[in-house]
């Protein structure tokens, strides 16, 4: 069925990236951190302060807040492409 894919549609190209960097699970690790930072065994007296708290947070968490700097550095731990064939098929 991929294969079939790719080759009906030859500017599509598969590009992999190394486990846990792409941007989903960045979004995924910052709500995690606000969880655990914020929301877990926490009280909210209202719905307004249970807005308040994590908006607080994010608001002082901003300033300071800095992209990270992917180094992949562990060659092998990398996919092969002929791991990648075997799956597509």
């Amino acid at each position: 069925m991929v294969r079939d894919f790719l080759a009906t549609h030859l500017n599509a190209h598969f590009h992999f990236t190394p486990t846990y960097s792409s941007w989903l699970n960045q979004v995924e690790i910052w709500f995690s951190k606000v969880e655990r930072d914020v929301i877990a065994r926490a009280i909210f007296t209202s719905v307004k302060d249970l807005a308040g708290k994590p908006r607080r947070y994010i608001d002082a968490y901003s300033p300071s807040a800095k992209p990270i700097q992917w180094k992949y550095s562990d060659p092998t731990r990398r996919i092969r492409s002929n791991v990648v064939s075997a799956t597509c098929g």
